[in-house]
């Protein structure tokens, strides 16, 4: 079976010695809204097509790193359900967590990807190797992005993201054969 997609080539050379992920919350592995609970619990909505591509990039081994500036429970769960272990939690200034995550991991900017869709996901943008938007990112984002998605935050759009690295690294016709009969 031949994939079904197709990324220019030029964007695949950039993306192809991707190591690590940053991935911004709210916006972009969510809709971006926040929900209440009458108790005051917030509720988030998450994506199980952008999960499968979490776990995914996981398999082919890209690490995906979750900085957000809030801290739920919800989010706690959906990191342990999707086996994400690097997560910095009420994280304003996401530049020094991102820094110690790649030193832990060895890695350097040259080989880090980063999905934000608002300033202050910006510094990360500005220093990786791909960076990265959902369509329904705040302008500045946009114009900055190497790769700004088709599907919005909450709605595709990391699955878009781990589909391009996954082709980029040469693995995702080798997962999509494994799902065949």
């Amino acid at each position: 079976m031949t994939p079904a997609l197709n990324f220019p080539p030029e964007l695949l050379l950039q993306a192809q010695g991707v190591r690590v992920v940053f991935f911004d919350v709210d916006g972009v592995l969510t809709d971006g809204g926040l929900y209440f609970s009458e108790a005051g619990e917030t509720l988030k909505r998450f994506n199980t097509l952008d999960g499968h591509g979490l776990k995914l990039l996981q398999r082919a081994g890209i690490t995906p790193v979750v900085i957000s500036g809030r801290d739920s429970k919800a989010l706690r769960v959906r990191l342990v359900a999707l086996g994400i272990t690097h997560a910095h939690f009420g994280t304003e200034d996401k530049l020094p967590a991102a820094q110690r995550t790649l030193e832990g991991l060895g890695l350097d900017w040259t080989q880090a990807a980063a999905m934000g869709d608002d300033w202050p996901d910006l510094p990360l943008l500005t220093r990786c190797a791909l960076a990265c938007a959902p369509a329904n990112a705040q302008i500045e984002l946009r114009q900055r992005a190497h790769y700004v998605t088709e599907l919005g935050g909450g709605l595709g759009a990391v699955r878009e993201l781990c589909d391009l690295l996954l082709v980029a690294s040469g693995r995702y016709a080798g997962l999509l054969r494994e799902c065949l009969p």
